[in-house]
């Protein structure tokens, strides 16, 4: 799948445009604060209808209008697997509407139109995934999951509703009593939750490795999964099947029933996960306390690199890669591997941002240069 092409409405600085894209992708080109970041951003937005930056939809509308559109037309590859579709998504102040359609008709819900692009995010920033707290690996997880595993998102949505129903519970009446009302619809999603995180994690933790050493140089890392809940594998099986999951969370539930009611929260389930990051040697050391920052770039760029490769293998499609002046914080023989991996792996459309031309380092033969200025673009 590639995008085609593009039209923008009032998002950010960029105004309004109507963008034809090469189906083998672009480098656009220009100074800083001109609008390069938030023309990656219009594009992933047709992926997951947010920000990859985390920005509300109103923080996304240019000052003084009313109302963003962005709409792009897709195109599939040469494989033939995925049909042509046209994806818009708007959003309006007044009243903080956001419409999505997909070919001019709105699903019945949001989550239904996710993923059609197929795209991958690379930026700078991404090091957040390591150098933060849990709580930014399972979000990394849970787009990740919810983009390429069908049902995984309802399953979250679920446990997060039921979640907030119970610790309200708990924290207004210190209680179990009416706590408990919720533990079997939070245990049936939280199971399925978790067995989706660790079969992700089991399948790519290898491809994870693989890639950290070829960027890295030849260190090692890995990824595990450190789940709140213990479920441990019987002894004929390799890894915990959902009603192991299942079994495992009410158990420790009934057994946290009495620090619950002391601290007002549920205290164990997938809200409370883990992805551990490590680096292979004499110890056994957590990227985040322990890494150089090279390191912890390297990381998160290995885990973009599956999230890619998960695209190519769930989809059947060469995921859109979009890199964000990539390069700008990592050495020079990082780069240059990273380069080659890129090269290698990524054989669909590539969008890219460069502060100059020299910059551009990627396909540098093959991609149409674009220009920026005060969020104007010209091919």
């Amino acid at each position: 799948m590639h995008l085609k092409s593009l039209r923008i409405r009032h998002f950010r600085n960029l105004g309004v445009q109507e963008l034809e894209l090469p189906p083998e992708g672009l480098a656009l080109v220009g100074d800083n604060a001109q609008g390069k970041s938030n023309f990656l951003e219009s594009i992933y937005y047709l992926e997951t209808f947010r920000s990859f930056r985390g920005a509300r939809d109103d923080q996304l509308l240019a000052f003084g209008e009313a109302v963003f559109r962005v709409e792009g037309l897709l195109e599939p590859d040469d494989s033939g697997r995925c049909d042509a579709c046209n994806v818009a998504a708007a959003f309006q102040r007044s009243g903080r509407v956001k419409k999505v359609t997909i070919d001019g008709t709105e699903p019945p819900r949001l989550s239904e139109g996710i993923g059609r692009l197929g795209a991958v995010m690379f930026s700078p920033a991404d090091v957040a995934l390591v150098n933060e707290g849990p709580a930014e690996r399972r979000r990394f997880l849970d787009i990740v999951l919810s983009l390429n595993q069908p049902g995984y998102l309802g399953e979250l949505q679920r446990y997060r509703q039921v979640l907030a129903q119970r610790n309200a519970a708990l924290k207004d009446t210190r209680s179990m009593r009416l706590a408990e009302v919720w533990n079997e619809t939070l245990v049936r999603a939280g199971a399925a939750v978790s067995h989706a995180r660790a079969c992700w994690i089991g399948r790519w933790a290898e491809a994870f490795a693989t890639y950290y050493a070829e960027v890295s140089g030849g260190r090692a890392a890995r990824i595990e999964y450190q789940p709140s809940i213990d479920a441990q594998p019987s002894a004929d099986v390799e890894a915990p099947g959902v009603e192991a999951w299942t079994e495992a969370f009410a158990r420790q539930l009934d057994a946290a029933g009495e620090r619950e009611v002391r601290m007002g929260t549920t205290v164990v389930g997938p809200h409370r996960d883990e992805m551990r990051i490590t680096l292979d040697g004499e110890r056994e050391l957590d990227v985040r306390d322990y890494g150089s920052g090279g390191q912890r770039r390297t990381a998160a760029l290995a885990l973009r690199l599956v999230e890619a490769a998960t695209i190519r293998e769930v989809r059947g499609q060469e995921p859109v890669i979009l890199l964000d002046d990539v390069f700008a914080e990592l050495d020079e023989a990082r780069s240059e591997r990273i380069l080659s991996l890129i090269e290698r792996e990524e054989t669909g459309q590539v969008i890219l941002t460069a502060p100059k031309d020299a910059d551009v380092r990627i396909r540098r033969d093959v991609l149409p240069r674009w220009g920026i200025s005060d969020g104007r673009i010209e091919a």
